[in-house]
């Protein structure tokens, strides 16, 4: 499923204002090191670290926002680096991710925002209406469809979030510190849906901090360290 050896993934060093205070034009720097790991189809994995340490950075190698630097990098037994274009938006689509930032549509309503996917993949309108209604049901928010993101709370957004990210049942789950905005409650049925995905048969990977979470759901881990991978396990 996911295969990486010595990977690296190196940044520019840019701000908005055009460049970092103190580095030089071009400059950049690493935040992945040599990072080695396989990981099967229908794991379950953490993803730990303090801030800072290249879980994001790790997620956005693995949901193809990014290539690596260096190193090989295999997704479904497809070689990124190698791989066309058209392969690589076939692969993107098999991954479900839950981004840090939401990146819901402000525009659309709850609904719209899960069913997005669903129309991008051509499925009909009636699948769509049942996909998408019993996921919203489940996450708790069956009773605001119509509501449009700015009008919901931090956690009904970031609940939004996940029932987009998981309404495929994608067979790649990425999670970048989905429960930051709920409460443990929340937390904990959130992390339930992320698990019975994974019996299922999807691979399940949950960047978090939360550290309650991790004792209450263990499993193994990849931990990182300044961009280096310390422990698999």
């Amino acid at each position: 499923m996911i295969h990486l050896r010595e990977v690296g993934l190196r940044y520019d060093r840019t701000n908005a204002a055009g460049r970092t205070p103190g580095s030089s034009p071009g400059s950049s720097i690493d935040v992945l090191n040599a990072v080695s790991f396989e990981i099967p189809a229908g794991s379950f994995r953490w993803v730990l670290g303090p801030s800072g340490a290249g879980k994001s950075s790790l997620l956005r190698l693995l949901n193809l926002s990014a290539r690596p630097s260096h190193g090989e990098m295999e997704l479904f037994g497809v070689s990124v680096k190698r791989a066309r274009r058209s392969v690589l938006a076939k692969l993107r689509r098999r991954t479900g991710t839950v981004f840090q930032d939401l990146r819901l549509l402000p525009e659309l309503s709850v609904y719209d925002n899960v069913a997005l996917r669903l129309r991008l993949d051509g499925l009909p309108e009636d699948r769509i209406e049942t996909e998408v209604t019993e996921m919203l049901r489940w996450v708790g928010l069956g009773r605001k469809l119509q509501a449009t993101p700015p009008q919901l709370s931090g956690g009904e957004q970031q609940r939004v979030a996940v029932a987009r990210a998981v309404v495929h049942r994608p067979p790649l789950l990425l999670a970048d510190e989905p429960t930051g905005a709920l409460d443990e409650p929340q937390a904990i049925r959130l992390m339930q849906l992320f698990l019975e995905l994974n019996q299922m048969g999807s691979t399940v990977l949950v960047a978090t901090h939360n550290e309650s979470l991790t004792r209450r759901f263990p499993g193994p881990s990849l931990r990182l360290e300044r961009g280096t991978l310390v422990d698999d396990g």
